[in-house]
């Protein structure tokens, strides 16, 4: 199956990266490589750096860039940025893009393991190495499965879960989607079965974030992405749920973060200054047309911030 990957929130990503025809830009996610396309077609003599963790989606980028001497493709996860930079030979770009979360082809590739909508090994990795979705359900606690579903899953029903999976797995192990998928929707209440959407969704949502340890390498990918900006380069981030779209948020917002003297203060003591600004106060979600056109970017939202200065005491 080829990795096909719809980009939402295209043309606003585009634009806040406002790509320069000479600059360097690395894109941190490159799935099927629509963003990292569409950076290339606005090149002329600059560079572009696509990372993903997947080798599948690597193994497809660096077949659709083959040849051209402005790409440069590498396998790695968006937290080892800074260092796949600096083996590349660069030491700051122009703009960094991150689109978090799981892929289209991810998601509609079965045996991948992402969706519970069809029967097949309980996998999820992104990155195809590590331990499998399986291996946590079957070897963890329903005290830690529990903290997993309630911490990356906000699961209501995070115990009765945990718990029907610890006592099914004495049976016999859980090994696929659709063992795991019909656990969960047992062990919630029948009024909760009956809700639109499929009862496993934030089981499934929470052990795909713990398996790929998400929040912790976009916490990692964040810093390193923001550290390799030149003053008036531009990092963009897609988010798809509230855990990463609150962590981009508050990231940036520390970034903007200036003088911290108190408000009684005639003037300014503490000589802060802010280090970026925001694009958009509030982010982006996809506009009517979009959500029409693609129902997966219900969820996405677009954070955008540009880089001023490397210090908040820089002048």
């Amino acid at each position: 199956m080829e990795f096909k990957h719809i980009p939402v929130l295209f043309h606003e990503t585009m634009e806040a990266l406002a790509v320069r025809p000479d600059g360097v830009y690395i894109d941190g996610t490159a799935g099927g490589g629509g963003h990292s396309q569409a950076i290339l077609d606005r090149l002329t003599t600059g560079r572009l750096l696509s990372i993903d963790q997947d080798p599948d989606a690597v193994r497809t980028v660096t077949e659709r860039f083959a040849g051209d001497p402005r790409s440069l493709v590498r396998r790695a996860n968006f937290a080892q940025m800074a260092a796949v930079a600096a083996e590349a030979g660069i030491s700051r770009a122009d703009g960094v893009l991150l689109d978090i979360g799981v892929s289209s082809y991810q998601l509609d590739t079965p045996e991948r393991g992402f969706s519970y909508h069809s029967d097949a090994p309980l996998d999820m990795r992104m990155s195809q190495e590590g331990p499998t979705a399986a291996d946590l359900v079957n070897r963890l606690s329903w005290q830690e499965l529990a903290g997993i579903f309630r911490k990356y899953g906000e699961e209501k029903y995070a115990r009765p879960i945990a718990q029907g999976i610890v006592k099914a797995r004495e049976a016999e192990p859980i090994r696929t989607t659709l063992q795991l998928a019909e656990l969960v929707k047992a062990s919630v209440p029948a009024a909760v079965r009956r809700e639109p959407g499929h009862p496993a969704r934030k089981t499934f949502q929470a052990l795909r974030i713990a398996v790929n340890g998400e929040l912790d390498k976009l916490s990692e990918g964040l810093d390193a992405a923001f550290s390799l900006l030149k003053p008036g380069g531009r990092l963009a981030v897609i988010t798809f749920h509230s855990l990463e779209d609150r962590m981009v948020k508050q990231r940036m917002a520390s970034w903007c973060e200036g003088c911290t003297c108190p408000p009684d203060f005639p003037v300014c003591v503490c000589g802060k200054k802010p280090m970026a600004r925001l694009l958009y106060k509030r982010g982006l979600a996809p506009g009517a047309e979009e959500l029409q056109q693609n129902p997966r970017s219900r969820s996405a939202r677009l954070r955008a911030c540009e880089k001023l200065r490397d210090s908040v005491f820089d002048e």
